[in-house]
């Protein structure tokens, strides 16, 4: 480390909570407080995602194109190697709508916590001229890539109609449960990320080796049936309780549960009938777990970066 990021971590473990922002006390009183704040300067919150839609895509000629264009050429990539060439296809249906779906849901996190993380270095000389609440540049980080997130959702949208896939039924009340998910996770991160970054710039580089991880070990190119059957032949059972663990896979499942239709309908080809892919017994608790935690994160995080806010002007 560093003789200047030595400084840094020094300092970081020596600064005391602020408690300037209050509604009542304690914890939960500050971190309602916090809301409130940024709930006033929501004007300045949507200039701000505004700005960085903008700056994002000044001087292109596809503008807002660019957003499909990278999941787009992901989904052709993998459809292409694991789907074709290592065959992966020929054990899911639809695997086209099936990978898109994840790409879909993981881009909406993976932005928010890889955008989020370098907001506030990224807004260095606003956060040096004027005061407001430091939460609203990771909110906005979110806040574009919800965005670009909704381009996407049409694109999906519009594909699973088109092939005859569109999931009209009950299954479709798990995309806005994966969503919120994504969010609450993505924007706790966010937050925290964003404030350690200012003293540990390493931080924004562990983040990129981080997301490449989280995205190997979420069902997103692979299903959830790979992982079933994996710790089956190696006779331990407890690595698909561990994989659920992760909050990202929760989500993906629920999504793809949502949006995937071929995944669960019985399927007829020729005289074979394929059952519907196997989901986890306890989804529909571990759903409701991991949100209850989630929100939990969102507040301990917040708290933290309230904790760490005071400095941020002398840091960056």
């Amino acid at each position: 480390m560093t003789s200047k990021a030595q400084e840094r971590a020094d300092r970081l473990s020596t600064l005391p909570f602020q408690t300037s922002i209050s509604a009542g006390g304690g914890v939960m009183g500050g971190f309602w407080g916090s809301i409130k704040e940024v709930l006033a300067h929501r004007e300045l919150l949507d200039l701000l995602i505004r700005r960085e839609l903008k700056a994002r895509y000044k001087d292109s000629s596809l503008g807002f194109l660019w957003s499909l264009i990278k999941p787009l050429t992901m989904l052709l990539i993998y459809y292409v190697a694991i789907g074709q060439f290592l065959q992966a296809a020929r054990g899911i249906p639809d695997f086209a709508i099936f990978v898109f779906a994840g790409l879909t849901i993981w881009g909406l996190y993976s932005e928010i916590v890889s955008s989020g993380t370098m907001s506030i270095i990224g807004n260095a000389g606003l956060i040096k001229k004027v005061y407001l609440p430091r939460e609203i540049f990771p909110l906005a980080a979110a806040g574009s890539a919800i965005f670009n997130f909704a381009i996407q959702m049409i694109v999906l949208i519009a594909a699973t109609v088109v092939l005859g896939q569109f999931p009209l039924s009950w299954n479709l009340l798990y995309v806005p449960v994966a969503i919120l998910i994504v969010l609450v996770y993505g924007i706790a991160f966010a937050i925290l990320l964003s404030a350690l970054n200012v003293y540990l710039r390493d931080i924004q580089y562990l983040v990129e080796v981080a997301m490449l991880l989280l995205f190997w070990a979420s069902p997103i190119v692979y299903a959830w049936s790979y992982v079933v059957n994996s710790a089956v032949v190696v006779s331990h059972s407890w690595i698909a309780s561990l994989y659920l663990l992760n909050p990202v896979s929760s989500a993906v499942l629920a999504f793809q549960k949502g949006m995937w239709l071929a995944g669960s309908e019985t399927r007829t080809i020729g005289d074979a009938v394929i059952a519907p892919q196997p989901w986890p017994a306890d989804l529909d608790l571990r759903l409701l777990i991991v949100t209850i935690v989630g929100f939990i994160l969102l507040i301990v995080c917040q708290r933290v970066f309230q904790k760490l806010q005071g400095n941020f002007a002398q840091e960056i």
